[in-house]
């Protein structure tokens, strides 16, 4: 999907995000939200649906904008806070992308 050397931050914007957007309304989202993160800097920016069965990743890979897209046929995508926005690590974005819920122990 990516290169290892990238993304180099990973940011999730947790509330409910219409999925209609494409590459010009999540970046103008990544610019309200992510006041103080550059969009071009090969950061990962994470948005899910109301439902949380869809996340779409925006990157920046050097010549232009990427969008990723995962639906879960079961299940939710489940970050750990309620916040708005977060950070998020490699091993927690590999989970949340296998569906595995984050911040809870079994």
């Amino acid at each position: 999907m990516w290169s290892r050397s990238e993304p180099r931050r990973i940011f999730a914007y947790t509330k409910p995000t219409d999925m209609r957007k494409s590459f010009d309304g999540l970046l103008a989202l990544v610019q309200q939200v992510f006041r103080r993160e550059d969009p071009h800097s090969g950061s990962l920016f994470l948005f899910v649906n109301r439902r949380g069965n869809l996340v779409k990743a925006l990157l920046w890979d050097r010549t232009g904008f990427a969008l990723y897209a995962k639906r879960l046929e079961r299940g939710r995508f489940v970050f750990p806070s309620c916040a708005e926005s977060q950070e998020l690590s490699e091993k927690a974005l590999r989970f949340l992308l296998d569906g595995i819920p984050l911040g809870t122990r079994r």
